[in-house]
């Protein structure tokens, strides 16, 4: 048995959790979704999955990805489709939709999942569970090609904010295979959450800034826009101020995805050449994308990269919270593989649709997406919280209170429930 730990800080005493099948597990069939490892089962397991195991964590499941991690709907040629509970006409997002669905149904307490652009917090959203992207370097990332990139993280999902800090209170600290990782915070996470819910007057965030669509740069449906403001605007009943406002997004889209294409590039550029036949047309097109890019354009989206941060964090000297929808639209039908146009705005490229959580990403801020409510037709909608640089701390806390506002984390976990897109 795992000794739990001196300060009793993550210990997960024999909580079942999930694994996101993008993650190696000793001993249990790993596929990355991929046909190319359909039948892969590595001999040792993922650093992050060692820690997790070692406070007393039992993996009982793999959770459902996108081929490779890439996607806002979770399929792939292995396992076909994971449908969303709330109306199994829909989907749960991508990529960590098989940890979204596994929570919001009761298959496991806690679940791993990871993001890039959006890949943890969508399917939080799209499920009405809680997903967050921590601060890079809080969670280590282990074995990744592309270790000294801050774009892709490990992260905790869970049903409730108390339940995420505690997960993350077990992922968080320092590890020798990631060079970007840190000591974990002098006082455990799910502690100050704690503190945070009994003590309520003191702890409420005083300013935060609501907006539906950073500034216009991302086109977001009414419905999502209406239940998201509906949810911020609840902070105002416990006297908190909020106020329409956002960072300058500048040229920040195009930057991220030059980004992402340069560890596209890292990370399938040698696939391509041995396994181009076996691997799906998103993935082929991102990669090459990468492949074309010029030393200019690289250094000006890292130059573009730099400017928004220092707008991030002169803002965060106003406000407590920056608060925005997660995702652009509602869950949507099984069978689309994305997003390709939001009240008649189109995208030419799948990626285009998640400038509300790819934004995010580059601030290097933590964030998480929680409840916010269901629109008319009953789909889930999740309110997306940005924390201040590196203070997880302060947003699990802001997450829970209003969490205990909104009472969404009662009506889980369900049962399945058929529907139509």
């Amino acid at each position: 048995m795992p000794t739990p730990p001196a300060d009793g800080r993550g210990w997960l005493a024999g909580l079942p959790i999930a694994i996101k099948d993008l993650m190696d597990v000793a001993g249990v069939r790993t596929t990355y979704g991929s046909p190319i490892h359909a039948d892969h089962v590595p001999t040792a397991s993922h650093p992050l999955v060692e820690r997790l195991e070692g406070r007393g964590g039992v993996v009982i499941a793999k959770s459902n990805t996108p081929e490779f991690g890439a996607g806002g709907n979770t399929y792939n040629e292995v396992f076909g489709k994971t449908r969303n509970p709330w109306n199994t006409a829909l989907t749960p997002g991508g990529s960590s939709g098989g940890a979204a669905v596994a929570l919001a149904t009761g298959e496991v307490w806690l679940a791993h999942g990871s993001d890039h652009g959006g890949s943890l917090r969508g399917p939080a959203s799209h499920t009405s569970v809680v997903g967050l992207r921590p601060t890079p370097g809080r969670v280590t990332r282990g074995t990744a090609n592309n270790l000294f990139s801050p774009s892709s993280v490990e992260g905790p999902m869970a049903r409730n904010v108390p339940d995420i800090a505690l997960f993350l209170d077990a992922m968080a600290g320092q590890c020798r295979h990631d060079p970007l990782t840190r000591p974990a915070p002098s006082r455990g996470y799910a502690d100050t959450v704690d503190a945070a819910l009994a003590e309520k007057r003191a702890w409420w965030p005083k300013r935060v800034a609501w907006t539906p669509d950073l500034g216009g740069a991302a086109p977001v449906s009414k419905a999502v826009r209406a239940v998201c403001e509906t949810a911020a605007r609840r902070l105002e009943s416990a006297g908190v101020t909020v106020e329409e406002a956002c960072p300058e997004m500048a040229g920040i889209g195009e930057a991220f995805q030059i980004l992402r294409a340069m560890i596209f590039v890292v990370t399938h550029g040698p696939r391509l050449e041995t396994h181009r036949h076996l691997i799906k047309p998103d993935i082929i097109w991102n990669t090459e994308k990468g492949l074309k890019l010029t030393p200019q354009e690289i250094a000006w989206a890292e130059r573009e990269r730099a400017a928004f941060y220092r707008r991030v964090v002169s803002f965060f000297d106003t406000y407590d919270l920056l608060l925005l929808p997660t995702s652009v639209v509602p869950p949507y039908d099984v069978n689309r593989t994305f997003i390709d146009e939001v009240d008649g705005v189109k995208f030419d490229n799948y990626i285009a649709a998640s400038m509300t959580t790819s934004s995010i990403t580059l601030t290097a801020c933590p964030a998480l997406s929680l409840p916010a409510g269901f629109t008319e037709d009953g789909r889930p909608v999740g309110l997306q919280m940005v924390g201040r640089p590196h203070d997880e701390a302060g947003l699990l806390v802001a997450a829970a209170l209003l969490e205990e506002l909104t009472g969404l984390s009662r009506l889980l976990p369900i049962d399945p429930r058929d529907g139509v897109a």
